[in-house]
């Protein structure tokens, strides 16, 4: 039996369709807080669409059969706890980790409670956090003990697989998508992507149902792949895009300046420390054709125009998406270790900050009221205000020197023909 925390796009779009699809299990029951969309789901014959973006067009997916409850309601707490109990693989997607302890009848509460010692379990956590499977464990088994967890294994997960809820009637229309329900105004659209990398089991003589899932025993290198590499790119991309005044991600194809600033950064900034730094690591995707392929692929993938990806959806978050540990600025400073400059990625990190300005985006200090007025001074005020809560590991300054020598080119080329 699967069960799944949670009905989002990765869980739907992936997790329970790749279930479904895998033919190993009997089962499939979904924990959902969301009342109405249990509703939607159980009017509908407990069923969901997923709409799923090939390179050549949008295939739809159904998924029959599902039990879906809601832990806040009295009457589904008795078949959630015995799913629980008799679950063989089980997943979290949720926004984020500190959502596990979130209600009454929490993610941790009602496993701590409910999971079964006698038999062997797993739990992908699908949170976009590189520690989430400790995290969850940890919570669980202050509630629960060491030995309820005897036969239970949380896997930390990195899912490269580019999703979404679509929301906006036009798109859903224009694209003919079916929305997760009949009742529904949401539609699910994932990518085709499916080559998930999953923490090594170590059950004794278990075997997993998501067969198309990939166990490695060190995951840190390809989470650091997705994070300075798919991540950083996708985001720089995301910034640039927007100062071009592109709606979707998909209009970079036409583009060959940005095109090309993807294709140097997975070459010779992310692809070149990562290479350096991960020499000695017996993988392919270490290897010049490795990550000459995934870098490639990803492009492809990013500009998808059937995946049909907002500009803004990738631009959300700034502040996070700026901050000095992760996927621009955390490049750029993992890139100085191996002295490798990121110069083409610092493009992306001023492209932020103008996203910043334009959309008036409070920081905690004034802001300039127009791109117009940007200059070298203000990149660092902003930049050293972002990164203030962040120790100085003595990379800063260069950090900052790399991002304002880019500024005359960005100014050039995005700023004077805005």
């Amino acid at each position: 039996m699967f069960l799944g925390f949670g009905l989002g796009a990765i869980q739907s779009g992936l997790m329970l369709m790749e279930a479904t699809k895998s033919g190993n299990f009997d089962k499939f029951v979904i924990v959902e807080v969301n009342e109405k969309l249990v509703t939607e789901i159980r009017h509908d014959g407990n069923s969901v669409v997923v709409n799923t973006a090939k390179s050549s067009g949008i295939d739809k997916f159904h998924i029959r059969n599902i039990e879906i409850y809601n832990p806040a309601d009295p009457k589904d707490l008795d078949k959630i706890e015995e799913a629980i109990f008799n679950a063989d693989e089980m997943a979290t997607a949720i926004p984020s980790v500190e959502f596990y302890t979130v209600g009454e009848n929490s993610i941790v509460s009602l496993l701590a409670e409910n999971i079964n010692p006698a038999k062997p379990q797993i739990l992908y956590a699908s949170e976009n956090n590189n520690y989430a499977a400790e995290i969850l464990r940890e919570k669980i088994q202050k509630q629960s003990g060491v030995e309820m967890l005897r036969n239970f294994q949380v896997l930390n997960t990195v899912i490269g697989k580019m999703s979404g809820v679509i929301q906006d009637e036009k798109t859903i229309a224009e694209f003919d998508l079916d929305t997760i329900t009949h009742e529904s105004s949401l539609a699910v659209l994932v990518e085709e992507f499916n080559s998930i990398i999953v923490t090594k089991i170590t059950l004794p003589g278990f075997s997993k149902g998501l067969d198309v899932f990939v166990e490695k025993e060190d995951l840190l290198p390809f989470e650091e792949a997705k994070l300075f590499g798919h991540n950083a790119v996708h985001s720089m991309l995301g910034f640039l895009a927007y100062m071009r005044n592109y709606e979707y991600m998909s209009e970079i194809k036409n583009d060959k300046e940005l095109w090309s600033y993807g294709e140097t950064v997975f070459q010779k900034e992310s692809g070149a420390f990562l290479l350096k730094k991960y020499k000695n690591f017996d993988d392919a995707l270490f290897t010049d054709k490795g990550f000459s392929f995934y870098g490639e692929d990803l492009l492809e993938r990013m500009t998808n125009p059937y995946l049909k990806d907002e500009v803004q959806r990738i631009c959300r978050d700034p502040l996070r998406k700026l901050g000095y540990s992760d996927r621009l600025v955390g490049t750029i400073r993992e890139a100085l270790k191996q002295d490798v400059s990121a110069n083409t990625l610092a493009k992306g990190v001023v492209g932020g900050l103008c996203y910043l300005i334009n959309e008036k985006i409070d920081i905690g200090i004034p802001i300039p009221r127009s791109i117009s007025e940007l200059n070298e001074n203000i990149i660092k005020d902003m930049l050293t205000h972002i990164w203030m809560v962040t120790e100085d590991d003595g990379l800063k300054e260069n950090c900052l020197n790399i991002i304002i020598s880019q500024f005359d080119e960005f100014v050039e080329d995005f700023i004077s023909n805005n």
